[in-house]
């Protein structure tokens, strides 16, 4: 992983986080009963869980795309190399 991958991963981390962060404040800061807290609490949790694995599907779908674009490039570009080298 290069340098602007970990970069960017770790960017990506801390919006995350501030955004949850942010959201959880906002909810404990506005006026509920105990059981309408926990109700909302606990429909956010889930919404967020399903929301970070649909991003983790398709974080692995790029990243499958992305090595197959790859590999289809270095067959295209290998034949080239070797004439130049020549």
């Amino acid at each position: 992983m290069s340098r602007e991958d970990r970069g960017a991963s770790y960017g990506l981390t801390m919006l995350f986080i501030g955004l949850a962060a942010g959201a959880l404040m906002a909810l404990l800061l506005t006026p509920q009963t105990g059981k309408q807290m926990r109700k909302t609490l606990r429909r956010k949790y889930e919404d967020a869980r399903e929301a970070v694995e649909d991003f983790g599907d398709q974080a692995s779908d790029w990243i499958d795309t992305g090595s197959e674009l790859a590999d289809k490039v270095k067959s295209k570009v290998a034949p080239l190399a070797k004439q130049f080298r020549r």
